[in-house]
């Protein structure tokens, strides 16, 4: 296989981290040295031979570890994974686009053989070796969502459009930055978006659903967002939150490198061909502070976003607590030298 595939853990003993060449392809969410909220929506073509650009849904050296936690975490709580009656055509589609995309783009990996509606589907890294017919839940061990969502990195939703507005009444979600299937099924786009600060005195999600609700198909559009976690822990829910929110006592000015994570979340959109919903895969990188002062352009830029972050945005992150020690610890890789613009290393 082209890639190799690491034995880790996002949990108990947290032996996740990023080689040396899995750095400078890590998504960087700020292409200039100030941040605020902004729709940031660009077409999701590919760019960038080896970033996590390049290809429809990036499978990287996290992939099989990730996959076994998202295991983890079904068997703990399987109301992770919740669709509604009426999104059974939209798991189908999302099965089809996550096929045909990974054995297009990763040949080595993954295989799709389709005869008609029995299709044949091979996945080399997690061992899987199935045949099923296409549409009939009967022929997977389980929902077409659940079945592939257990094969892709990153978090599912599958958004319904209706009314004149986006409903979550699907999604596949184990790896969520502080929110809550179980609780946001059934909603609309404002009432789960309805928690965040400035973003809607700002009119941004009224863009953003306006832009969503004229999605075509086969232009699929992407964005970054962010967060910090501490500890490289991809569950942090509110339903575990007594298992990491302590966690956020425990950063001193000597472990902040290697406790506080930025954590990225590359979203894209895709409007699906025959249910007409969206499917919103949310998928998150996780980098310890060390690692990404490693790129001296990221160092200093990452300082100037963090030292003048808004206090309603350092409130609302939860980075209340530790957020003074990290702009203190970041300054000594801030030389005062000007940054070139765009997210990517210099």
């Amino acid at each position: 296989m082209t890639i190799q595939f690491k034995d880790e853990s996002f949990r108990g003993d947290f032996t996740y981290a990023n080689s040396p060449s899995n750095i400078p392809r890590f998504p960087f969410p700020f292409p200039e040295d100030e941040y605020m909220y902004s729709t940031n929506i660009e077409p999701h073509h590919a760019a960038r031979v080896g970033s996590p650009f390049e290809n429809a849904f990036d499978v990287d050296e996290h992939y099989v570890a990730e996959m076994k936690d998202r295991a983890l975490v079904l068997a703990d709580d399987p109301g992770r994974c919740q669709a509604l009656p009426h999104m059974e055509t939209a798991g189908w589609d999302f099965l089809e686009l996550v096929m045909v995309s990974k054995a297009r783009d990763y040949p080595d990996l993954f295989k799709l053989t389709m005869d008609g509606g029995h299709w044949h589907w091979i996945n080399k890294p997690l061992q899987i070796d199935d045949t099923f017919t296409f549409g009939d839940s009967s022929t997977l061990p389980c929902h077409p969502m659940e079945y592939i969502g257990r094969q892709v990195q990153g978090d599912h939703a599958i958004l319904d459009q209706r009314d004149g507005n986006l409903w979550m009444d699907a999604g596949i979600i184990t790896a969520q930055a502080d929110w809550s299937l179980d609780f946001d099924i059934g909603m609309n786009f404002f009432e789960w978006h309805a928690p965040v600060p400035l973003a809607h005195e700002l009119g941004v999600f009224q863009r953003a659903l306006k832009f969503l609700l004229t999605l075509p198909q086969g232009q699929p559009s992407r964005r970054l967002n962010w967060t910090l976690t501490v500890n490289p822990r991809l569950d942090t829910s509110p339903e575990n939150y007594p298992k990491w929110g302590p966690d956020k006592l425990t950063v001193t000015p000597e472990n902040i490198g290697e406790k506080v994570h930025l954590r990225v979340e590359l979203q894209t959109f895709w409007r699906l061909p025959r249910s007409n919903a969206i499917l919103f895969p949310i998928r998150t990188y996780l980098m310890a502070m060390n690692e990404v002062v490693t790129q001296p352009k990221w160092g200093r830029r990452l300082h100037r976003v963090m030292r003048d972050l808004r206090p309603e945005l350092v409130n609302y992150k939860g980075l209340s607590r530790y957020h003074p020690i990290l702009v203190e610890w970041l300054s000594q890789f801030d030389d005062g030298a000007p940054t070139s613009p765009g997210i990517f290393p210099d």
